[in-house]
């Protein structure tokens, strides 16, 4: 039975395309050994450099995020080298799967989901390894399954602290675009990324930001590689091609998806995300709920994931807004399933959006007899009018 109106995706991604980058998308597919497509190579390249805060090399694969991951680590490392992972949610857990079904070692330094990075933890560990057998540490940024941000930047200075020669990973895929990250000035050596959150994309793209101390390191690296080689692709981007057939449109979406956020702004961007973030955060403590998320300093701008009351179901009450209202949220993973909903605030939206997908989950909520305190539309409303810091809106 087809549904009256517009349907909301407010899962954290994949997230609504904007309908410049479906018409690009949609055009008529480009020979992509013509003497053209450098122009649309290149030009990609170029943009995503400044997404990335990069001047460096990147390289883009027709994959999801998970290529991305296997492609940072078959790059750079041996079977049997040992990696450092932080146990901050879903995403890190599946990470640490992959790197030991490649052969690697993994420490993986317990969380309990509702933080970022244990930075502490994360020196203390690089401070005793003095023999320097940890060859990685590889960190989530902002993990999709929790709403807890890693702080990189603080991780970048616990390994110089250490005098550490570990190479440096991070996965941006739910923050790229969306929320501040800096590879060059935190001194990543290798950033991972996906087309289908803030760049606004559907799934498809994924990408690898490298430095040149990650090059030097995948010059020893033994672990198989053919479709995922940093050097073949290098090599081939440099004359505006690829060593094989790449997502032709999905690369002239991703030139209407940077434009777009060139665009705007990056500052722009992100304090639209900042925004709409602390709105969500209002709206649910008003309504008397949980955010999974322990650390205020760590909250995500770019999803906020809600713990229902004890003996309900996350997954009904997402079931009931989306045939009351057509607003998909996302579900809880892994051990969180069941527990919490996601509320997705990453890019393509503004207020009138956020403000309706709000005000579908506290009708479900409401319909649901979850004993919430309605109202909480005026909380977001009252931080998305305000012009100051957006502490003000919160006291």
């Amino acid at each position: 039975m087809r549904s009256a109106g517009r349907h909301f995706l407010q899962i954290p991604g994949p997230t609504n395309v904007p309908l410049p980058i479906l018409a690009a998308i949609g055009q008529p597919t480009v020979d992509h050994r013509g003497p053209d497509f450098p122009s649309l190579t290149l030009n990609v390249l170029e943009g995503l450099g400044r997404i990335f805060q990069t001047s460096g090399d990147i390289v883009i694969y027709p994959a999801s995020g998970t290529g991305a991951w296997e492609a940072a680590l078959v790059n750079t490392l041996s079977a049997g080298d040992t990696v450092l992972m932080a146990e901050t949610g879903h995403f890190s857990t599946l990470w640490r799967i992959m790197a030991t079904r490649l052969g690697l070692k993994v420490e993986f330094l317990p969380g309990d989901w509702r933080r970022g990075a244990d930075v502490g933890a994360i020196e203390s560990r690089l401070a005793e390894d003095r023999s320097g057998t940890i060859k990685a540490v590889a960190i989530v940024h902002n993990e999709t399954s929790t709403g807890a941000v890693s702080n990189v930047s603080a991780i970048r200075r616990a390994l110089n602290t250490a005098g550490h020669p570990a190479l440096l990973m991070v996965d941006t895929i739910s923050s790229l675009g969306s929320i501040d990250y800096r590879h060059d000035e935190w001194q990543v050596d290798i950033t991972v990324g996906g087309s289908q959150k803030g760049l606004m994309l559907p799934p498809g793209l994924s990408f690898n930001a490298i430095s040149q101390k990650a090059r030097r390191a995948a010059k020893n690296a033994r672990l198989p590689r053919v479709f995922w080689d940093w050097e073949d692709m290098i090599a081939a981007n440099a004359k505006g091609y690829f060593p094989y057939t790449p997502a032709t449109n999905m690369l002239q979406g991703l030139k209407v998806a940077l434009e777009m956020l060139q665009d705007e702004g990056l500052p722009a961007v992100f304090s639209r995300h900042d925004r709409a973030a602390e709105a969500t955060r209002q709206c649910v403590r008003h309504w008397g709920l949980e955010i999974w998320c322990a650390e205020p300093a760590e909250y995500s701008s770019a999803l906020t994931a809600v713990l229902v009351p004890e003996n309900q179901s996350a997954d009904a009450l997402r079931s009931t807004i989306l045939k009351q209202s057509g607003v998909s949220l996302g579900n809880g993973l892994g051990r969180l399933a069941d527990r919490v909903f996601r509320v997705g605030h990453l890019g393509d939206f503004n207020d009138a959006s956020l403000l309706g997908a709000l005000a579908a989950i506290e009708a479900g909520l409401l319909a649901s007899g979850m004993g919430i305190r309605a109202g909480g539309l005026s909380k977001a409303i009252a931080v998305l009018n305000t012009d100051g810091p957006l502490q003000a809106a919160a006291e």
